[in-house]
Parts: structure tokens; C-alpha cells; sequence
């Protein structure tokens, strides 16, 4: 039996050998803590990231309630960088939830995925 560490390693690089941001159409990234959601912008080619935003500066009730709303704010963020279609990344994670809160949530404000 694989350990469950080992299972989430394998999960998420078999997520991530699919994709791959650019400057045109980076990758949104979202990670889950226990306490907060975070999602970012990244340019794989240039390996910085574009525009990042967490539930640490937003006010609401309930997790998925502000990781909707930072998707929101993600989508903001990107309009004033310029960028309109981004590729989905939810890592090991799946999709439901908070992640699918943060999908919906930027994909509301505008983004294309």
C-alpha cells in the first residue's frame, strides 16, 4: 500500500505534466490550507507569478463564501494585467468545494478557462 503522502505527490504531478502557463494564458494555481485559500496567477515560462490573492485580506462567513470571493478578486486583478484566459490548476486537490468556489467565483468576474 502507497502512503497517503506518496498518493498526493503522484496526484499532483500527474495534474501539473498537463499543464503549463505562459505569458498569454498563465495557470491558476490554487492551494487549500486548513484556514485559508490561495490562488496565483503563474507564468511557467518566465516563472514568476502574475497576480496572487488570498482569503487573509478578505472579510466573509465560511471558507467556500471567501474563497469565492477571491476568485472574484483573482479575475479582478487579472483584467488589470491584461490577461482574459488563464488554464485551471487545482493540484492534488478535487475539484469541489473551496477549489470549485474559487473556479466558479473568477469564472463569474470573467476569466476564461
Amino acid at each position: 500500500m502507497r502512503s497517503q503522502a506518496l498518493k498526493t505527490k503522484l496526484r499532483k504531478r500527474r495534474t501539473r505534466a498537463k499543464l503549463s502557463g505562459t505569458a498569454k494564458r498563465p495557470r491558476l494555481s490554487v492551494f487549500r490550507s486548513n484556514k485559508f485559500t490561495y490562488a496565483q496567477l503563474i507564468d511557467d515560462e518566465s516563472m514568476k507569478t502574475v497576480v496572487s490573492v488570498s482569503t487573509r485580506s478578505i472579510d466573509g462567513k465560511g471558507k467556500t463564501e471567501k474563497a469565492k470571493s477571491v476568485g472574484e478578486a483573482l479575475a479582478a486583478e487579472a483584467k488589470k494585467a491584461g490577461i482574459s484566459t488563464v488554464l485551471f490548476d487545482r493540484g492534488h486537490y478535487k475539484y469541489h468545494g473551496r477549489v470549485k468556489a474559487v473556479a466558479e467565483g473568477a469564472r463569474a468576474s470573467g476569466l476564461k478557462f
